[in-house]
């Protein structure tokens, strides 16, 4: 099938995955087809499989998009020190990052019900990278004698639902402002954590 003009692969990819994020989002991948998203393209629905080779593989691509994002975002600002400067830098990290993708954060967790066993293996082998990341802290928080957990891959799952969460309810604009947001949140995870009371955020 001829493409469309000005449907050269680097503009229409990045506009199928920009359309496919946002109907996801807005309507859910279950109810969300094909030809919806080449029409929010302005291609033929059959150009779209010259870019994908078919829905769920698009929803798989961008969960792993998001995935591999936050964790290359992570790597280039992983902090030093000791395990509770290293914690308050994770959870402030965790909020931003985020805050600032609201529908790809959506999607990554919402729509895990949606995917292959294959793809479903292949998402949660990167968010299992990730929550290690979180776990080594606490680990080595627990090492260091600054935390007291009964079980840090527990603790460690439950601090980024805790953490993720902030995308649900927190809008620009809001009673509190996104810094606010992380100190208090940062206040309550190193709580959780079993940390020594700070100083007051």
């Amino acid at each position: 099938m001829a493409r469309k003009p000005g449907s050269r692969s680097e503009i229409t990819g990045p506009r199928l995955r920009e359309a496919a994020l946002r109907l996801f989002a807005r309507d859910g991948y279950a109810a969300v087809s094909m030809r919806q998203i080449a029409a929010e393209v302005g291609v033929q629905a059959g150009a779209l499989y010259l870019y994908t080779a078919d829905k769920q593989s698009l929803l798989a691509d961008l969960m792993a998009d998001h995935l591999e994002a936050l964790l290359a975002a992570w790597a280039t600002e992983a902090p030093q020190g000791d395990a509770r400067a290293r914690l308050d830098h994770f959870a402030r990290f965790h909020i931003r990052f985020h805050a600032a993708r609201a529908d790809a954060v959506f999607i990554a967790y919402m729509e895990l019900r949606n995917l292959t066993p294959g793809n479903f293996a292949r998402i949660e082998a990167l968010r299992r990278r990730y929550e290690t990341e979180l776990e080594q802290i606490l680990r080595d928080g627990q090492a260091e004698g600054c935390f007291a957990l009964p079980d840090t891959k527990l603790a460690a799952m439950a601090l980024i639902a805790m953490l993720t969460g902030v995308n649900t309810w927190f809008r620009e604009g809001g009673r509190l402002s996104l810094p606010r947001v992380e100190d208090i949140y940062v206040d309550m995870v190193l709580k959780a954590a079993g940390a020594a009371a700070g100083p007051p955020p």
